[in-house]
């Protein structure tokens, strides 16, 4: 698009929108005073005697009751949408004196724009950059001095800036620690390009009347008790969803207009670099994504939080720069300043951001308790990985206990009751087929009461699969097993979404807000199945299981969501001081609302196939730690692994799925004895 006397038509095409979003409002307003009009017309009628006689004089008090009741409940409706506070993204807020270079950069990058500087700088854990409105109607903007007769607020100079308040500059806190200075500027720049367009009046006030209309069906949608209560709410969210969907068309096609003026206008500052830098979003959003999934969830579950995310974001993309030749040349940029080194404090900076993200990302507390503490990337391996580990294994037995499995396996030195691998792999390895037996004769003996009438084997020893355990809450995910390196990161940027390629003005995400109900409940039990999709599903993921498997993970999936629901008071409610190491750090409290948390879960649920699978992973890895000395250790694109003389194991996940879905156990039992594991020795548990 071409500018029109200084204007960018991406604003005029937004200036005109948001008019017409405008005009929904004025409609919606004319609408309501229509009863109002109708009763002054007739209350005059009859002052005059035009309008008189029984039938007029019904007429006018049905009229005026009509008018007084729909000015009320339009007076309630303005009244909630003025008032309802909108949702704000989490975040934690970047004092200007925590980091002065930042916000002197963003300023000079504003001045070259000629646009209003953000009013403040907040951290997201996200790899995404916005512009977020913080202005709440009741603290409006000042009056606006305005020339109807030009376009003011597009293309004016600075004596117009203060006309509307500025909005928050929201930036991803990857981006801080990964990227350099001038990368960052250059990415910045179509983002704060944007509150130019956001600085006019008429687009301030569009935008306000949706976040108004928005927060009001929030507030509809709470619901009441009391039939009155419930009556008004209904009205309420009725109306506000009818305007929402008369603005619906205009909104989108004016935060187009927002942001092809912002990319526009910043076309002229850093092009070159910004279009570099864009690689580096791309393969930043792809590290954080993996480093959540795979190293910071396992640690969530385990009670611990990594207080160095950040830090762990830029070790996943130098480990990547090492491993795939794609990268090549993404090392030599660590050379250059970090755009962290713009806040003077880095470290508690980035241990806030970190607590924020276990809060939205898992739903843990907003505060450290002994339940809930930091770990560092040092401890992780003893603290996170070997407690998952034993942990799982731990479980496992404590499962097979309850199915009546013996203690002990084949090769256990008699009176060793201890908790092995031997014992396991003896519970799923399939039998080998009886021999075909000639048909019963009159003098073949029955056999003996108890036992299979093929095998001879006990119930102690066979297991039908159990369908009256629970299914796996979505707070699990498989996280023991060591990931294959074969996964490129295509997986995890499509799962969560890839990020704008464009950056070009951003409006505010309001989904980062939004309770994502279908992962945050965990499935109803078994033993109340009603033939739900999930239950379908994971019926069908055990079919290709044995019976013993099918029933092993059963129990596992059951005794995973007790404990589950045992541990589901995480989420307390934010304190009224905003939590943090740092004044002015901490999340926003004020801001958002946390009573459905997690905001936005990782991952699925996971099956039963991939409980039983991580669990016994974690077996045999507990029992190379405890018999060949093995160690655990971090992989930071991989997460947790087992390490040998150093080196991290071959992957064993092809040998697990073998025992887990044919019984067979000679893969695996090939791969402990290519690494001196000895199964039948007892394992340490936690």
């Amino acid at each position: 698009m071409t500018a029109l006397g200084g204007v960018e038509m991406g604003a005029l095409a937004a200036r005109t929108r948001a008019l017409a979003v405008l005009r929904v409002r004025s409609r919606a307003l004319a609408v309501a005073l229509l009863p109002a009009a109708a009763a002054v017309i007739l209350l005059v009628g009859g002052s005059t005697g035009h309008l008189v006689g029984g039938g007029w004089d019904v007429l006018r008090w049905v009229v005026c009751v009509l008018a007084l009741l729909v000015l009320l409940a339009a007076a309630g409706v303005a009244l909630v949408v003025a008032r309802a506070e909108p949702a704000m993204t989490p975040t934690v807020t970047v004092p200007e004196e925590s980091a002065p270079e930042l916000y002197r950069m963003v300023r000079d990058l504003a001045d070259r724009l000629d646009v209003p500087a953000p009013s403040a700088i907040a951290l997201t854990p996200d790899c995404d950059s916005w512009l977020e409105d913080r202005t709440h109607p009741l603290h409006g903007p000042p009056p606006v001095d305005r020339d109807d007769d030009g376009l003011p607020g597009l293309g004016d100079p600075a004596r117009r800036r203060s006309a509307v308040a500025a909005p928050v500059l929201v930036i991803g806190s990857p981006f801080l620690w990964w990227m350099r200075v001038g990368e960052l500027r250059a990415v910045l720049a179509p983002v704060v390009a944007g509150t130019g367009p956001s600085a006019h009046p008429d687009i301030a006030a569009a935008r306000r009347f949706i976040r108004g209309l928005d927060a009001a069906v929030a507030v509809a949608s709470a619901g009441r008790r009391d039939p009155l209560s419930r009556a008004a709410c209904a009205g309420l969210g009725w109306v506000s969803r009818l305007l929402l969907r008369s603005c619906r068309r205009h909104a989108t096609e004016m935060e187009r207009g927002v942001a092809a003026a912002a990319a526009e206008r910043a076309q002229a500052v850093d092009y070159g670099l910004r279009i570099v830098a864009q690689e580096q979003v791309g393969l930043a959003y792809a590290g954080w994504d993996r480093l959540l999934t795979r190293v910071a969830l396992p640690a969530w579950r385990m009670g611990r939080w990594p207080s160095r995310l950040d830090v762990g974001v830029v070790a996943a993309l130098t480990e990547l720069s090492r491993r795939d030749r794609l990268a090549e040349g993404f090392a030599s940029r660590l050379g250059e300043r970090p755009a962290c080194d713009l806040l003077e404090e880095p470290g508690v900076v980035d241990e806030a951001v970190s607590l924020l993200a276990a809060r939205l990302f898992h739903g843990g507390p907003a505060e450290t308790r002994p339940d809930w503490s930091p770990v560092g990337w040092e401890d992780y391996p003893e603290e996170v990985v070997d407690r998952s580990w034993r942990t799982d294994a731990a479980r496992l037995h404590r499962v097979l206990d309850t199915l009546g499995v013996r203690r002990t396996g084949a090769g256990t030195a008699p009176g060793t009751d201890g908790p092995t691998l031997a014992r396991v792999l003896d519970h799923l390895t399939t039998p080998d087929p009886a021999p075909a037996l000639a048909p019963p004769t009159a003098t073949d003996a029955d056999p003996a009461p108890g036992t299979h009438p093929a095998t001879g084997t006990t119930p102690a020893d066979t297991h039908a699969p159990h369908t009256d355990h629970a299914t796996p809450h979505p707070a699990y995910a498989d996280h023991d097993a060591p990931a294959d390196d074969s996964d490129d990161l295509a997986g995890p940027v499509a799962r969560r979404g890839a990020p704008d390629a464009s950056g070009d003005g951003q409006a505010p995400h309001g989904d980062h807000a939004a309770p994502h109900g279908d992962h945050a409940t965990p499935p109803p039990p078994r033993g109340d199945h009603h033939g739900t999709p999930a239950d379908d599903e994971d019926d069908d993921d055990l079919a290709g299981t044995t019976a013993r498997g099918a029933a092993l993970a059963a129990g596992l999936s059951a005794q995973l969501a007790r404990e589950e629901a045992r541990e589901r008071p995480v989420g307390a409610s934010v304190p009224a001081s905003p939590p943090g190491p740092g004044a002015g750090t901490g999340p926003d409290a004020a801001l958002w609302d946390d009573r459905a948390l997690p905001l936005l879960p990782l991952q699925p649920p996971r099956t039963g196939r991939e409980i039983l699978t991580a669990h016994i992973t974690a077996m045999v890895c507990c029992a190379a730690m405890d018999t060949v000395g093995a160690a655990p250790g971090l992989d930071w694109l991989d997460g947790p692994a087992l390490l040998l003389d150093g080196a991290r194991t071959a992957d064993l996940a092809p040998s697990v799925l073998s025992l887990v879905e044919t019984g067979d156990p000679g893969p695996l039992r090939a791969w402990m004895t290519e690494l001196g594991i000895r199964p039948e020795k007892p394992v340490r548990l936690v």
